[in-house]
């Protein structure tokens, strides 16, 4: 047998003692001749769980497609998900952010332990596609990310946001119980990740502009044909990075984890990018930092004008040619690193090479000339309620916010207030003990800002969490404080009516309570009793700050 691509899967079937292990394939549909060739697992993240991951199993039969025409041999094989529009504001929440650790290990253990050659990873929803690229960097074989594609609008240009801002305008009495009903039964019409620049769509985006996945992969409906095909060139597209041993971090550069960040930025990208970029790049062991967001933000201006802050849906993004000529137009003015290699074999300047711009009649990616934003969205701040640093987005024109603290133990107190209209104008919603130890889970706050927003208070009050906010989350919010609550960190000794003031034009968040006072609080502070059990508590003793991407390696 030769020993060409083979790296790993040689150890695992070739020589007279492994008789048995080749018995075991044969089994599974192996015949004489695919021994010789290189294994590539195939991770699916099929799951009836969520229209996110539903259809993902033809895609993955079209990936296999794909690697067994190019010489290889595919093995599917499953891991987890977890819907965060379907847990969001449950305690069902808290396991998220941990499903994306448990993927990650899940696809290392299956790939490590059955001796792949290759990995080509589909994702969905929010978590497990930077679950697949953390393991994709961890594994370091040839691999390539393909995501499963975004969703087609509900009835009357509606998503999942709408519903949740749906519920809101329904507790204030703006619409009635059918015309809630209404909005349920159709803003969500099939297979597909959520429709706007919600995390899925910023994930794919970066996966995309860090070169792990082949052009506009990020950019293309879940049910299309360009999807099936984007599957099935992955598929062969991965033989080649095995024939030339191209592995992912010779991809995974610094330069090429600064080009998402500028995609991201360019798109106006969920603030879970910050915390997953972190949590991959400390896989993939490039150093990346909260102050690099920063740096790089100064630069880089907001284009699209894309939900949840605008007006489109990412299918009408898809519909003017997706976000190549978007990337086209950022390489050209200096903002991209050209020389980056990706898994097609070419720089990323190759790639956009013959690419077209967008027409001049759309109006969903704006000229450099004219941005939606001279500067990032994405703010990291800090202070004396922030010492590790937060992450803030800016969703409107807004970039100061002073008001009055309206501190919550937890999301289910802060959405009982919310939905009783105790919370006004100038109110600033804090909501703690949801970081990463304290939730357990770091639960994002889509439920209670949404329905803020559904009752026309969106610009009109801020919200701190060291917690996340779901990229569909729009308005004056705060999340990752660290370090978190159930740390001892500021924010658990924040009482109401304490004056905090947000400022995004020094990038500071302040709270107005002298250093003395503070201190006397301190030590009246007491942890609150932890519940967490099995995973979550595993997760809770192992997960490091939020400021660092809540790694548990």
């Amino acid at each position: 047998m030769t020993n060409k691509g083979r790296k790993y899967s040689s150890n695992i079937v070739d020589g007279i003692q492994q008789a048995p292990s080749r018995a075991m394939l044969r089994a599974v549909g192996f015949n004489d001749e695919d021994f010789n060739k290189p294994q590539v697992g195939i991770a699916s993240t099929w799951s009836m769980v969520t229209p996110c991951n539903m259809h993902i199993n033809k895609l993955a039969e079209e990936a296999a497609v794909g690697v067994d025409k190019s010489g290889c041999k595919s093995v599917i094989f499953n891991t987890i998900t977890v819907s965060d529009g379907i847990s969001m504001g449950t305690k069902g929440m808290r396991y998220s952010l941990v499903s994306r650790e448990v993927i990650a290990d899940s696809i290392e253990t299956v790939v490590a332990g059955q001796g792949f050659d290759g990995l080509l990873a589909i994702g969905g929803c929010d978590k497990n596609m930077p679950g697949c690229l953390m393991a994709i960097a961890r594994l370091n074989r040839p691999s390539i990310f393909v995501y499963g594609g975004s969703i087609q609008p509900g009835k009357d240009n509606t998503d999942v946001i709408s519903v949740f801002e749906a519920v809101g305008a329904h507790s204030e009495g703006k619409i009635s119980d059918v015309e809630l009903l209404e909005v349920e039964r159709k803003a969500i019409p099939g297979p597909g990740s959520c429709g706007g620049m919600y995390t899925a769509n910023t994930m794919a985006s970066a996966i995309e502009a860090l070169g792990l996945s082949l052009p506009n992969s990020s950019a293309q409906e879940a049910v299309s044909q360009a999807k099936k095909e984007d599957s099935t060139r992955a598929g062969k597209a991965l033989s080649y990075l095995i024939q030339k041993d191209i592995k992912p971090r010779e991809i995974m550069t610094k330069e090429a984890f600064e080009n998402a960040i500028t995609v991201v930025i360019a798109l106006g990208g969920s603030t879970n990018a910050v915390l997953h970029l972190l949590a991959i790049a400390h896989e993939a062991k490039v150093e990346l930092c909260l102050d690099d967001f920063m740096r790089i933000g100064k630069n880089v201006p907001v284009l699209a004008d894309l939900k949840p802050s605008g007006n489109y849906l990412m299918s009408e993004l898809i519909s003017i040619g997706g976000i190549v000529p978007l990337m086209k137009t950022l390489l050209e003015e200096g903002l991209l690193h050209g020389d980056a290699i990706t898994v097609s074999g070419k720089t990323l300047a190759e790639n956009l090479k013959d690419q077209n711009k967008y027409s001049a009649n759309q109006d969903i990616v704006r000229p450099i000339s004219n941005p939606i934003r001279k500067d990032s969205h994405l703010r990291i701040l800090y202070g004396n309620l922030a010492p590790e640093g937060s992450v803030a987005k800016l969703s409107g024109k807004e970039v100061k916010f002073r008001g009055v603290a309206k501190p919550f133990n937890s999301e289910e107190d802060a959405m009982e207030a919310i939905m009783r209209g105790k919370i006004k104008e100038g109110d600033i919603v804090i909501i703690r003990y949801e970081g990463p130890k304290g939730g357990p889970g770091m639960r994002e706050m889509l439920s209670p800002t949404a329905a803020i927003v559904g009752k026309g208070l969106g610009n009109k009050v801020a919200f701190l969490t060291d917690g996340r906010f779901s990229g569909g989350t729009h308005g004056f919010v705060v999340g990752h404080i660290s370090p978190e609550a159930h740390l001892g960190g500021p924010l658990a000794l924040v009482e109401e009516g304490d004056l905090i003031l947000i400022d995004a034009e020094v990038n500071e968040i302040k709270l107005e309570v002298s250093k003395e006072i503070l201190e006397k609080r301190k030590e009246n502070w007491r942890r609150p009793k932890e519940d967490a059990v099995g995973v979550l508590r595993k997760y809770s003793k192992m997960v490091g700050s939020a400021s660092q991407g809540a790694v548990t390696d």
